[in-house]
């Protein structure tokens, strides 16, 4: 039914339009074609054109224009025949064309600056961009900028200063800590301990024992571990007890080392020499009873060799002061346990 009335309406529309024309047979002609190809058009469901009926169409499109297509196109829409003739277009200029934008950063410089950025944090994009431009990499400051921005890092860090931790690390070489450990036998009789250890590689060296430490004591000690130290030595740092003499201070100077005593009441002033201390007495001396200086020497002895040679440490990347590497054992190897100290730790490697 809708479709007679409209068919009715369109009939009604062309009558009209014939009597306001001035007679021109070819306008009844266009309107009686028009006509006959909606007739087609209610019978064919869908109508099948190929490349050559959608190139005239095309064509013909642009040469009349988009604001009559309407009226002029009927069995197909008009924004179908001005994508026929965007796909003609581009068959007609086949050169390809490049990808918008700025070409992507390549994988090893963006490792690149990441890597200059972690083991110079003091370091800018500019410092970095710098850097890469040495070594051949041609690269935009603003790419250095944004590889640090997206990765989660400052591209600018503060020009304050290392921190506490940086300063230590760079001035660590070169410089010893010392103290005394004490410890309680069993009878009661109270043994003190000296030793030293080297700030940077956190290897510790026993010094000796003894139940009465005077100055001139200290000082002997002193003389004795320099003897086999082959290190350079800048700074020594220890509190201020009275058997750190001034004749101890005396055989440092003697090989160019500044004594650095401590405040009063600060032992965090000798941090490395107190964490040892807790260390060993953790480790070792809270789990045994000593009996005398010779037992204590014994242990302490086998624990030195334990903490230097074995003991992992999260400061040196979990390698010992003596500065062997973890190595990969393999898939299928099995790993032995060994006992040191009377039992009291185990240290684990790769079998042979």
């Amino acid at each position: 039914m809708i479709g007679l009335l409209g068919w009715f309406v369109r009939l009604i529309a062309a009558r009209v339009v014939l009597l306001a024309l001035s007679g021109d047979r070819r306008d009844a002609e266009i309107l009686a074609l028009r006509h006959q190809v909606m007739v087609l058009q209610r019978q064919i469901k869908r109508t099948r054109f190929n490349n050559a009926d959608r190139a005239i169409l095309a064509v013909l499109a642009q040469s009349v224009g988009r604001a009559r297509l309407s009226r002029v196109l009927l069995i197909v829409k008009p924004a179908t025949v001005i994508g026929w003739h965007r796909r003609l277009v581009s068959r007609r200029w086949t050169q390809r064309s490049s990808p918008p934008g700025r070409p992507s950063t390549r994988p090893e410089i963006r490792a690149l600056v990441l890597r200059l950025g972690v083991e110079n944090p003091n370091w800018g994009y500019r410092r970095i961009h710098g850097e890469l431009c040495r070594v051949g990499y041609q690269v935009a400051a603003s790419t250095v900028w944004n590889i640090l921005h997206a990765a989660g890092r400052n591209p600018t860090p503060n020009r304050t200063g290392p921190s506490w931790s940086q300063f230590i690390t760079s001035q660590a070489k070169g410089i010893i800590a010392t103290d005394f450990l004490c410890v309680d036998t069993v009878t009661l009789q109270r043994l003190y301990v000296l030793f030293f250890i080297e700030i940077d590689t956190r290897r510790v060296h026993l010094a000796g024992i003894t139940t009465n430490p005077t100055g001139p004591w200290t000082a002997q000690a002193a003389r004795n571990f320099l003897m086999d130290y082959d290190r350079p030595v800048r700074f020594v740092i220890h509190d201020g007890a009275g058997q750190y003499s001034p004749a101890f201070d005396e055989v440092f100077r003697s090989i160019g080392a500044d004594p650095i005593t401590t405040p009063p009441r600060a032992p965090k002033a000798n941090a490395f020499a107190e964490r040892w201390v807790r260390t060993v007495r953790h480790e070792l001396l809270d789990r045994t009873l000593i009996w005398n200086q010779r037992q204590l020497r014994r242990l302490l002895n086998e624990y030195v060799a334990h903490y230097n040679q074995h003991r992992p440490h999260r400061s040196l990347n979990q390698d010992p002061p003596s500065g062997s590497t973890v190595t990969d054992i393999g898939a299928g190897r099995r790993v032995t346990s060994r006992s040191v100290c009377g039992g009291l730790i185990n240290e684990y490697r790769p079998a042979a």
